[in-house]
């Protein structure tokens, strides 16, 4: 799986690390650094994206909105 976001080797590592925490905690399953690099792949494959895209359509909306706002200020 190629993700399209790039994490530097420091945030990856503790993003593992609280995936590794998620699962003991809620699931009281230990997983090991593999299997939490794997399921962070996926997370960043297959769901951050559709948030990502939320985050710019709201950011659009938002910026449309305001531009909008100043032309009937100046008209």
């Amino acid at each position: 799986m190629k993700s399209k976001f790039k994490l530097e080797k420091d945030k990856k590592e503790e993003l593992v690390e609280s995936i590794q925490a998620y699962f003991e905690k809620e699931m009281d399953e230990n997983i090991g650094d593999l299997k939490a690099m794997l399921f962070l792949d996926f997370i960043m494959e297959e769901i951050a994206p559709v948030f990502y895209n939320l985050g710019v359509q709201d950011s659009h909306a938002y910026v449309t909105k305001k531009l909008d706002d100043l032309f009937e200020i100046e008209k």
